[in-house]
């Protein structure tokens, strides 16, 4: 197997955040676009439809300052950070650490539950904690939200009177899920020794890493002041449970795969983004024009991009999303882009409504109370649109809970919640992306297709900036979640990688 540390993918990954101050995450060991053949870029030209580029309004810095206002209130007021270690060690997605030198220092009230942020000449961008949606930014200049926030709160038992994985009882004896007859024996010391190393180096600042085995949880660990319950910072895992919430509503007969997406701003005659299918956006092929970090030819003295826009805009990001230009034709071009989670939301929250539902309960009622997650925090603009393709947090067990509902093919419990074969559907190459020769993405999941990780091609699995993972590996029945706070990013992923290598060393195919 590769080092981890050593492969390619990661050798480019550490050179463009050295490079690029942490606008490309570890996700991108997976995607070699940093390193595009000209035969790639080639073949997007020649799609081209040569339409204009618009540039979000105003100043970058003015956005630099949302999204470290937005970071920190859900820093302080959800994961229960100190205020000082937050700003110095998470989130520098949406608030580039080197820049946050160019800001003031934020303000925390913890009475009004806000957190504020000022740059340069008295302008201030402000975020306040809503409750169980965690933190929400205001616009620019006002304390307006378009919205009723609700408070909805999971409708399970304690979990400690609950046995995994519906709760964290994990009992002892014939009891303890770590245990199971019908499996083969492994050496657990080892699988712990694995996790261990995923918190070798502490610069990683690795926080919480989890194993389970067929479902069953063999070994955990969390670093100083972090439990199984601690939300953490997720970031872009949150992609794939947007998949999962389109794939309960795909399940419930509310849309198909291969139907136009229904956005209403395309419903006009002669628009051509009326082609692009729902599976398109899930691929991330819709081919809608904005400017991402993870586009192979990405100039970063450009103007700012979108794809941050579409978390620190503090505006309506599903209307903002569906008024973009296309730059190819549906399904032809693969691209990282921010636009088609957050138009899959959009039509998360069409088919919910429509039916008379409640939008913002969707996601609790409708997933998490039935795998048992109870930690699971997303955020939205203030036009009450959940922004899960990035602002979300939860606790590792419960990434654990979600990855083996993919791992089960949709089943938990005996009951079905996501469609037959729509695992299949997510964990395979999108055939755009394929067409560029990047085996890499599949339905809001990375794919393993170019061995960035010292696992079998076909594992799959969650990334989010900052080194967050949530790995399936079917082969070996194996789930592995590994959070960590952003600072750590390279040398957290490095350690991760030799983890995975050590837990398929001890950990045999089949089972």
């Amino acid at each position: 197997m590769p080092v981890f540390g050593r492969s390619p993918a990661a050798m480019a990954v550490m050179a463009v955040t050295a490079a690029a101050c942490a606008c490309f995450t570890a996700a991108q060991a997976a995607d070699p676009g940093s390193g595009a053949s000209q035969d790639l870029l080639q073949r997007a030209q020649s799609l081209e439809l040569h339409t204009p580029s618009i540039p979000p309004p105003g100043d970058e810095r003015e956005y630099d300052a949302a999204g470290f206002a937005q970071i920190m209130c859900s820093a302080v007021f959800v994961t229960g950070l100190d205020p000082d270690f937050a700003a110095e060690n998470v989130g520098y997605f949406t608030a580039p650490y080197a820049r946050r030198a160019h800001l003031g220092k934020p303000v925390v009230d913890r009475a009004a539950k806000t957190v504020t942020v000022t740059v340069p000449g008295g302008l201030a961008r402000q975020a306040k904690y809503l409750g169980t949606q965690g933190c929400v930014t205001f616009p620019l200049g006002s304390h307006r939200l378009y919205f009723q926030p609700e408070q909805v709160t999971p409708r399970l038992p304690d979990p400690d009177t609950e046995a995994w994985p519906m709760g964290d009882r994990l009992g002892d004896g014939l009891d303890d899920p770590r245990t199971d007859a019908r499996l083969p024996a492994i050496d657990l010391a080892k699988v712990q020794h694995a996790v261990d190393t995923a918190f070798a180096s502490p610069d990683g600042m690795t926080a919480a890493v989890v194993v389970t085995w067929h479902g069953r949880l063999i070994a955990e660990r969390y670093a100083e002041g972090i439990t199984p319950r601690t939300p953490l910072e997720s970031w872009s895992m949150g992609k794939s449970v947007t998949a999962a919430l389109l794939g309960i509503l795909i399940e419930q007969g509310v849309y198909t795969l291969d139907q136009p997406a229904p956005i209403p701003e395309w419903q006009h005659p002669g628009d051509p983004r009326a082609g692009i299918r729902i599976a398109d956006l899930l691929h991330m092929s819709s081919g809608l024009r904005i400017r991402s970090p993870y586009d192979p030819d990405f100039d970063p003295s450009g103007p700012y991009p979108e794809h941050f826009y579409l978390y620190t805009g503090a505006m309506n990001s599903f209307h903002y999303a569906a008024t973009r230009p296309p730059q190819w034709p549906p399904g032809a071009v693969g691209r990282y882009r921010n636009t088609d989670p957050v138009l899959v939301n959009y039509l998360i929250r069409l088919g919910v409504e429509k039916r008379g539902g409640d939008y913002l309960a969707f996601p609790q009622r409708a997933l998490f109370d039935r795998i048992g997650v109870r930690t699971f925090v997303i955020e939205t603009d203030p036009h009450g649109n959940f922004l899960t393709q990035g602002y979300d947090l939860a606790g590792a067990r419960d990434w654990a809970r979600i990855g083996n509902l993919f791992l089960a093919d949709g089943m938990w419990n005996g009951k079905r919640i996501l469609p037959k074969g729509y695992t299949k559907f997510v964990s395979t190459v999108a055939p755009a992306w394929a067409a560029d020769g990047r085996p890499v993405y599949g339905g809001f999941f990375w794919i393993n297709g170019n061995s960035a990780f010292p696992i079998p091609q076909d594992a799959y699995y969650m990334a989010g900036a900052g080194g967050q993972f949530t790995v399936i590996i079917p082969s070996h029945g194996l789930v592995v979640v590994r959070l960590g706070h952003y600072k750590g990013n390279a040398i957290g992923t490095r350690d991760f990688g030799e983890a995975l290598g050590q837990l398929l060393d001890v950990i045999p195919p089949g089972g």
